[in-house]
């Protein structure tokens, strides 16, 4: 299972690639605005948007990139390890 993790800490984004890792699950995780998200998030079957850690406009630009995709989206509200494992636990354990 492919997963996208959109905001976070920036110190804890090697943290987050290895809890996906434990769960079997391959990560791609952007932890700040970079530009435009255009072709950079490709087909995950899983994204999770740690709100409270990301801006609106990223939130809107995501949401725009993956509209008409078959990605499942999780809005988690803490950028935290444990809210990441509950967020896993829910949809790839």
């Amino acid at each position: 299972m492919s997963v996208l993790i959109l905001g976070g800490n920036e110190c804890m984004e090697r943290q987050y690639k290895d809890l996906c890792r434990e769960y079997r699950c391959r990560a791609k995780v952007f932890v700040r605005p970079i530009g435009s998200l255009k072709n950079k998030l490709g087909r995950p079957d899983l994204t999770i948007f740690m709100t409270s850690t990301m801006s609106h406009k990223m939130v809107h630009s995501a949401m725009a990139e993956l509209k008409g995709t078959n990605t499942t989206i999780a809005r988690c509200q803490s950028s935290s390890i444990s809210a990441l494992r509950g967020v896993l636990e829910a949809y790839a354990g």
